[in-house]
């Protein structure tokens, strides 16, 4: 039957990608890790340090998701080897729709697992900081700022992240001024480093009385959200932290309390801000995390640029550089101008379908170091 084939054709082609995520793995690594946590979790005492607990339990549950993910793709692949040979030996055609769906979903696994081992940087498993703030456009950007905000909102639901607001800066008509938000995942800050940088947007303004297209720019800085005690120090007279009150609409998702704080950091000029906690001594905390978190991440960027002798892929923010471009009119398409991944359906995307630029980013990176050397 050339159906089936096709289909033991197709299963073939994806044995060597099979061994290869394998590999990538070090999967005997990781079950001797397994076992090692397993051991230790139920050894007297360790409970006493419930920090130290809860840190050995995470990581035995990350462990035990990617190998428990990657021992049922081999069940599939061979549970759909089965089907084949049983479809030929039975000349059963009604057994090809279901050997081409199950080929279907165990593509879908395995390029999913395939790009997780794509994220081996240190923070790449952390949960992600997104600040957006709106550029030059006034209105219409504030507008695009808040379109972003719910994009990403809708991209966390969808990987079932959890999503905390950390800081919120209404518009003065309409959407956002700026935005700090957390999104809580494992690989967040793996996925979502793809979109720091600038983003544009092309439509015909709703803000606009005469109608005429309008392009805005939003920047988007991503951050991993670090809790280990970084080292780095901070200079008490290289920082000045303000307090202030949540203002607008924000109110809604933020306490109206004079407890929010703002830390700057005079020789990098980094801004960090949160009002999401309750007190201000937690939201101090919080913020200062987060401006430690940003200098570890620059400090390790300025080395290994100084290393490798190339420019970083982080940039500075400057609207004109955007890393991608959703127009609306007069025709719909976002296409990301580092990767060239392009999707036509502009409204699917902001509704959080960011997986193919994500995906593609991904691989971009992973081929890069090649196209340097070359």
């Amino acid at each position: 039957m050339i159906e089936l084939d096709e289909a033991k054709f197709t299963l073939q082609g994806y044995k060597g990608m099979l061994k290869e995520v394998g590999d990538s793995l070090d999967l005997v690594n990781k079950e001797r890790k397994i076992e090692e946590l397993s051991g230790l979790l139920e050894s007297p005492g360790f409970w006493d340090n419930p920090d130290r607990a809860q840190a050995a339990t995470r990581e035995l549950n990350e462990l035990k998701t990617i190998v428990d993910g990657f021992r049922k793709l081999e069940r599939q692949y061979n549970d759909i080897g089965d089907l084949i040979e049983m479809g030929n030996e039975e000349n059963d055609p009604e057994i090809v729709p279901e050997i081409q769906a199950d080929l279907a979903a165990f593509t879908e696994e395995l390029e999913a697992l395939r790009l997780e081992t794509l994220l081996s940087s240190p923070y790449d498993k952390e949960n992600a900081i997104l600040t957006l703030h709106a550029g030059a456009g006034g209105t219409e950007s504030c507008d695009w700022a808040g379109m972003l905000y719910r994009m990403y909102q809708k991209w966390a639901q969808k990987k079932g992240f959890g999503f905390e607001l950390l800081d919120y800066q209404d518009g003065d008509e309409a959407g956002i001024k700026s935005a700090t938000f957390q999104i809580d995942g494992h690989n967040a800050y793996g996925y979502l480093k793809s979109e720091h940088g600038v983003h544009r947007l092309v439509r015909i303004s709703p803000f606009n009385a005469v109608g005429k297209r309008q392009t805005s720019f939003v920047s988007c800085d991503v951050m991993p959200d670090i809790e280990e005690d970084l080292d780095v120090e901070i200079n008490e007279k290289d920082i000045r932290i303000d307090t202030y009150h949540s203002s607008g609409a924000g109110g809604q998702h933020i306490n109206k309390t004079s407890s929010a704080i703002r830390i700057t950091h005079f020789p990098t000029g980094i801004v960090v801000q949160c009002q999401n906690e309750r007190s201000q001594l937690q939201n101090k905390t919080k913020a200062m995390q987060m401006l430690k978190a940003k200098l570890f991440i620059l400090k390790q960027e300025e080395q290994l640029n100084k290393e490798s002798g190339i420019r970083g892929e982080q940039k500075d923010i400057n609207f004109g550089s955007q890393i991608r471009s959703y127009v609306l009119q007069p025709y719909t398409m976002v296409k990301d101008t580092r990767t060239q991944v392009e999707v036509g359906n502009a409204q699917s995307v902001l509704d959080g379908n960011l997986d193919p630029f994500i995906n593609g980013y991904l691989k971009w990176m992973a081929r890069k170091p090649e196209a340097e050397e070359n």
